[in-house]
């Protein structure tokens, strides 16, 4: 949803697909807009310093809204919201003429997951993404490695990802750039090469609770996008592939299990795909942090089983590890706004040993022994 979103279903207006297109087709312009952006910005953002930057990142539905949510509402922290999609190269020009367009507040609904969330254009949302696929066009392949490293060279995306940083810091008037972007996951090596600095936020879920969420939300956005294909391009052009009629595993690389993860859904194994991407993505995350301790360092794993177990004391934690200082207040009221996820339809027993067979070693990195004990979705 963008400010497109107008009920609690996906409805995306006409202009707002018209201009997505014009994004989508055009990268290369945009691109050279968000560079002429900058430069006529430059005397307001050349002294700004992107320190620090904050990254929530995992597999879709592991709790990764309401962290961003609650880092979000801390006043130092400066992070994309719904409206700023589908202008994101060039997020002043966009929001220069939003702020002269629009009538005043819009009410919050229930966002499309149904999860009771509920957002509104000014709610941060992960709209990043388009910012990475305007310079590496095959990053949502499945047929092709994900990975960005410490390897990876992109000057120009450098240069223009740095720039387009300052400018959210100015424009939301932040000193933390803070961003959700789930496909994050797969370039967290590269981001602490941009930024050393940088803090990580990797939230995790239980493999059996996390299939069904995952299961369900496909399920709900297939019916979605047959109902209006504008809602499954949207989904395209923001980068959102986790659920859908285009929906496409994460390649993470060496030892990847996308092609059986593809197979499995095609042939209408719906759960062993999912948890075979269940396993990918984080044995990918648990070698990775045991292979670098300055990427370890760096990162701090939230299990959304602690965080509704102890709100106050995990978000302490996370907190202190983001070096941000919540204050009593804004301590109290997120920790409110956790509670007991509400149930899901409960995985076959059949599936819950698929996904204990697929999924048990890796899970034991996370602390995950008994993938029977719960099958909530939030």
């Amino acid at each position: 949803m963008s400010e497109a979103g107008r009920t609690s279903e996906f409805e995306v207006p006409g202009w707002v697909d018209w201009l997505g297109k014009s994004v989508n087709q055009h990268p290369g312009f945009w691109v050279r807009m968000g560079n002429l952006e900058s430069s006529v910005l430059d005397d307001r953002i050349s002294g700004i310093k992107a320190e620090a930057p904050i990254y929530v990142s995992g597999l879709a539905r592991s709790g990764s809204t309401i962290l961003l949510e609650i880092l979000a509402e801390h006043e130092q922290c400066a992070t994309h919201a719904y409206k700023d999609f589908p202008l994101v190269l060039t997020p002043f020009f966009w929001n220069w003429f939003l702020d002269r367009s629009r009538s005043g507040q819009e009410q919050k609904i229930e966002r499309a997951h149904g999860d009771g969330i509920e957002v509104s254009p000014d709610s941060p949302e992960a709209v990043e993404e388009p910012v990475w696929m305007a310079f590496f066009p095959e990053l949502h392949s499945a047929l092709r490695s994900n990975v960005l490293d410490a390897s990876t060279e992109a000057p120009k995306f450098e240069h223009f990802y740095r720039n387009h940083l300052r400018k959210m810091l100015w424009l939301r008037r932040g000193s933390r750039y803070l961003a959700k972007g789930n496909y994050n996951i797969t370039r967290l090596e590269y981001l602490l090469r941009l930024f050393p600095d940088a803090r990580f936020v990797i939230p995790v879920r239980e493999p059996a609770a996390h299939i069904a969420s995952l299961k369900s939300q496909h399920t709900r956005f297939c019916k979605l996008h047959r109902e209006d294909p504008r809602a499954l391009r949207y989904m395209q052009r923001v980068g959102h592939y986790e659920f859908g009629l285009d929906r496409r595993p994460v390649n993470i690389g060496e030892g990847s299990q996308a092609a059986s993860i593809l197979q499995a859904w095609v042939e209408g194994r719906e759960v062993e795909g999912l948890a075979r991407l269940w396993d990918d993505v984080h044995r990918f995350i648990a070698q990775r942090l045991d292979a670098s301790p300055a990427l370890r360092e760096a990162c701090i794993v939230v299990r959304h089983e602690d965080l509704c177990a102890a709100p106050r004391e995990t978000l302490g934690k996370l907190f202190s590890h983001c070096r941000l200082d919540p204050g009593s207040k804004l301590l109290e009221s997120a920790a409110a706004r956790l509670r007991p996820s509400s149930s899901a339809t409960p995985l076959a027993d059949e599936d819950m040993q698929t996904v204990a067979r697929l999924t048990g070693e890796t899970a034991g990195h996370f602390g995950y022994g008994d993938h029977a004990r719960t099958q909530q979705a939030v």
